[in-house]
């Protein structure tokens, strides 16, 4: 649908200790759309793919949404990050990456080779697009459409993938309880996490460190160019940790997609959540607005939401600190 359409936006002060964000919430126009991963576009908007609508979404910072339909049915789009060339790029599970121009003009590139199925894109410092895929790969694409993958192991399920400040891409391997590093060349490192961990989200922090979500284990986790990892605790880490992203208080902030929370841990390792206003909503994908919000996807709720950063001061989190080999290259 083009035009836009102000959402309804509910406003609540949570309360939590300390200084706790306001939050409002967007209502995305229609049923289904069941918003999933969202990115700082270059023109000064969020943008949003809804995996089951057929559409990219876009908002304001006023909270204006435009959506914008796909060409093909059932496209099933999930990753979304901007692009080199000032557009925004998307993945689509059937095998497709999508892009899309800050006016609405939408590219998609088959990926050869037969069956694929990307799921988070990031852009790496070389002018390419890279993208975890399902059967254990992680592509590289020219802005041109051409592909290039690098074969992981067995089971190794990547996920989020993020550039590091070391100029690689860095990647979470729920499957393989490890952090991957790719460079631009396709030379692969990895580091070990303990069993169980799952990692799932990543993203470059404003420390030179990376930070990842641990799944499986409710943990939050740190990792250093180096291979040097710290993991701290989540109060209620069974809520299902998803995404994260640097945020503009300098912090990390997660999304906890089963428990409908949103949280935030510092550089320090201390660590702080809140409900979301509409329960049972499964925030997803969190990034940082233009104006100074976190921005967040609401999977089953049809709304993006955004909460206004400010400066928390909870309990520190207990660091867990990995024997030396669960953090050596292999």
């Amino acid at each position: 649908m083009n035009g836009w359409r102000l959402g309804a936006a509910v406003l609540c002060l949570l309360s939590a200790p300390g200084q706790a964000p306001r939050i409002a919430e967007f209502e995305i126009p229609g049923s289904g759309a069941d918003p999933v991963d969202l990115t700082l576009g270059p023109d000064g908007n969020l943008w949003f793919t809804e995996q089951h609508s057929d559409r990219i979404g876009r908002i304001s910072p006023r909270g204006e949404i435009t959506e914008f339909p796909l060409p093909f049915p059932r496209s099933f789009a999930r990753g979304i990050t901007s692009g080199p060339d000032g557009a925004l790029w998307y993945t689509e599970l059937p095998g497709r990456i999508g892009r899309i121009t800050v006016d609405g003009g939408i590219t998609e590139h088959p990926i050869p080779g037969g069956v694929s199925e990307p799921i988070e894109i990031a852009a790496g410092p070389d002018g390419a697009l890279w993208f975890t895929d399902y059967y254990d790969r992680i592509g590289r694409m020219t802005t041109g459409g051409t592909v290039t993958f690098f074969a992981l192991a067995a089971g190794r399920a990547p996920r989020g993938i993020a550039a590091g400040p070391d100029g690689a891409l860095w990647f979470a391997e729920q499957g393989g309880d490890r952090i991957g590093r790719i460079t631009t060349a396709g030379q692969v490192a990895e580091f070990r996490l303990p069993t169980g961990s799952g990692p799932f989200g990543i993203a470059a922090g404003l420390d030179h460190a990376l930070w990842f979500t641990e799944a499986s284990a409710g943990r939050i986790g740190r990792i250093t160019p180096a291979g040097e990892i710290e993991e701290f605790d989540v109060p209620t880490g069974a809520g299902g940790l998803s995404q994260l992203a640097a945020g503009p208080d300098g912090a990390l902030w997660f999304t906890e997609s089963t428990a409908s929370r949103l949280g935030r841990v510092d550089l320090a390792g201390s660590v702080v959540e809140w409900p979301v206003p509409s329960a049972g909503s499964s925030p997803y994908g969190v990034g940082a607005g233009s104006e100074g919000g976190v921005w967040f996807a609401e999977f089953t709720g049809g709304r993006i939401g955004r909460a206004q950063a400010m400066a928390q001061g909870p309990p520190r989190a207990v660091p867990f600190r990995g024997a030396a080999g669960d953090s050596r290259v292999r």
